[in-house]
Parts: C-alpha cells; sequence; structure tokens
C-alpha cells in the first residue's frame, strides 16, 4: 500500500471524528433551543465528570459489589475540599496528583 493511502485514511478518520464534535457547536449557533432543554444540557458536564470520578474510585469485577480504591478515595478527599474553596480546575488536578503521588510514595 501506498502512503497516499495512509494519508488518505488518517484525513478520513480525522473528519469523521471531527464532524461529530463540531456540528452541535455549528448547529446550536444557528437554532435556538428551548430553555428546558439548555438547562438539561447544562448537567452533562458534571454528569460526565462525576461518573468518571466513580470509575477511578470503584475497583470491579464480574459477580462482586464494587469495591473501594483507598488511595485514589483518600487523594479526592483533599483535591475535593481545593475544588470546593476555590473551583480551580488546575489547583483541583494539582492537588489530585501530588495527593495519589505522596501516598503511593508510602
Amino acid at each position: 500500500m501506498s502512503n497516499y493511502y495512509y494519508l488518505l485514511t488518517l484525513f478520513g478518520c480525522a473528519l469523521v471524528t471531527w464532524i461529530p464534535r463540531v456540528l452541535p457547536f455549528v448547529l446550536t449557533k444557528a437554532v435556538s433551543l428551548p430553555p428546558t432543554f439548555e438547562k438539561f444540557l447544562s448537567y452533562l458536564p458534571m454528569t460526565i465528570l462525576t461518573a468518571l470520578l466513580l470509575q477511578s474510585l470503584l475497583n470491579f469485577q464480574t459477580g462482586y459489589f464494587p469495591t473501594l480504591r483507598l488511595p485514589e478515595f483518600f487523594a479526592c478527599i483533599p483535591a475535593l475540599i481545593v475544588g470546593i474553596r476555590t473551583n480551580d480546575l488546575m489547583k483541583i488536578v494539582l492537588t489530585g496528583v501530588f495527593g495519589i503521588a505522596l501516598l503511593r510514595l508510602f
């Protein structure tokens, strides 16, 4: 196979990935959404982040209840406190990274 085929495949994959991510923003600029739908959409980022957080805090095994990953849980506590006090994403991430690094060090 030629380099042209690989390049065409790469651009095709990029286009297929890019369109669903950009198209909703373009369409919502042209169309006015109802206020109830906008309120519903405002909860999506928080629910997605909560699902990601729970997935990283819980250990899942087939046939068993989820168990808590204690180092990640204890590193999450200071990050949560920093998040409530500052609302600064960079400080939250740095606190979580330093917290888990310190816990894994000991």
